[in-house]
């Protein structure tokens, strides 16, 4: 189901009001007021899940909870955007509880007050946060306030064609991967590409800097929070990589692949049609595979790292769906225990989890026998595990730092506009910087 990416690149920053949401309530701030949790009361709940096979899966993950708290009633209210989410809490009528599909503005949340800080909450309930995983951790939370807690999650591997791999094994490192992407890329006699070993450039649906760069090991941030493009090396290993292999298949071969490619969420999808031999890719394509190419032969394996990080072979990129209780919500309380209960119920993660294809979000879910995933989804959940998988952190202005690299990448970088990367890495730091002081960073 296409739902998870399609959201999270729609949602590139939904937030441009966020930052006035604190200020712009009307009737004042009703953080953590409301009945108590044990009075007869009604919440509203809004999440962006739309699909009539998505709804439902929300409906039975629910179900427990109402079990449990027969005195709360839910009204569940779909097909919420983040837009509609944030236009509501500034006009001063927001739902008791919303979730997310943008773990990019977490920061923008916590920062301006517009979803409500749950720590006093966590600490009141004894929660015990180390069932998740320390990544997961990172991304619902900013400068030590945590304002939403996870929902699911997505984790990236490796797809690797079976019948075209020829008996090879899924390379662990970037210098394997190279080599067996040219070993088994297929030209036609013009040198166009008939099948693509491995095709790095971003524009390749899901190999966006933000699921490659990290298996190079940079670090996006400094400690003060300011751009670490032109500080890292390991950005400039990361693109003399993505070129170096652009430039062996010819930059002007690699556009016509990618103009041939068709949508991603189609069984056109080049992975599915034996166009590609190896990809990466969410654990979602697992129930693409299922549905549209099931005489298809695959593997996954974890993303290779750069030669000189082995050691942290089994890491990945994660993000995922967040859910947290809006300023000025009206049962806090009540709103409180149903986030704690989706957010950390086995039973219900589990539910979800089989119905979208998606990696639950908590260490105990990750083990459960219920779980009824193919096979090639254990990637995903040793990945989503892994302590060196990351995120993407938090900031004031959401992934408008990563937004620019990814632009810098595709526009300048890959068709070799670029003379001096060193020059060209700083001044994108210092786009970056002012764009963040401009958000309050």
């Amino acid at each position: 189901m296409p739902t998870t990416t399609t959201r999270r690149l729609a949602a590139v920053t939904a937030a441009a009001g966020l930052a006035l949401a604190a200020g712009c309530t009307a009737g004042g701030d009703r953080s953590g007021q409301g009945p108590a949790s044990g009075e007869k009361q009604t919440i509203e709940v809004w999440h962006g899940w739309s699909a009539p096979h998505e709804v439902k899966a929300f409906q039975d993950a629910v179900a427990g909870f109402n079990e449990a708290h027969p005195n709360i009633t839910v009204k569940l209210v779909n097909g919420q955007t983040d837009d509609r989410i944030t236009n509501a809490i500034r006009g001063g009528n927001p739902p008791d509880v919303v979730s997310s599909f943008t773990t990019d503005s977490v920061g923008q949340w916590c920062q301006s007050g517009a979803w409500q800080n749950l720590s006093p909450f966590i600490a009141k309930s004894g929660l015990d946060l180390n069932q998740f995983p320390r990544a997961v951790r990172s991304y619902t939370e900013y400068k030590g306030t945590r304002c939403a807690m996870p929902l699911l999650a997505d984790a990236y591997g490796l797809y690797y064609n079976k019948k075209l791999m020829k008996g090879e094994r899924p390379p662990k490192t970037m210098g394997e991967l190279t080599a067996l992407a040219k070993k088994l890329t297929v030209r036609a006699p013009d040198g166009t590409i008939k099948v693509a070993g491995f095709m790095p450039s971003v524009q390749y649906y899901e190999h966006q800097v933000q699921h490659l760069a990290p298996q190079f090991g940079v670090t996006w941030l400094t400690a003060g929070g300011r751009a670490n493009f032109s500080g890292d090396p390991a950005f400039q290993a990361y693109l003399k990589w993505n070129k170096s292999l652009i430039d062996w298949y010819g930059y002007d071969n690699v556009k016509k692949f990618l103009r041939s490619m068709g949508q991603e969420f189609e069984s056109s999808n080049p992975f599915q049609k034996g166009r590609t031999a190896m990809a990466v890719d969410g654990e979602w394509r697992t129930k693409f595979i299922q549905e549209e190419a099931p005489g298809l032969d695959y593997g996954t394996a974890p993303v290779p790292v750069s030669d000189d990080r082995a050691s942290a072979y089994g890491g990945g990129f994660i993000t995922g769906t967040v859910i947290g209780i809006p300023r000025g919500a009206r049962h806090a309380p009540a709103a409180w225990e149903f986030v704690r209960y989706l957010a950390t119920d086995t039973g219900a993660l589990v539910t979800f989890a089989n119905a979208l294809g998606n990696v639950p979000s908590t260490i105990p879910a990750l083990s459960s026998p219920k779980l009824t995933l193919p096979p090639q989804f254990r990637t995903f959940l040793d990945v989503f595990k892994n302590p060196s998988s990351s995120s993407t952190p938090p900031t004031p202005n959401g992934n408008d730092y990563v937004v620019r690299f990814e632009k810098f990448t595709q526009e300048e970088w890959e068709p070799g506009k670029v003379g001096d990367l060193g020059r060209a890495l700083k001044k994108l730091d210092g786009e970056v910087d002012d764009s963040l002081k401009l958000a309050g960073g």
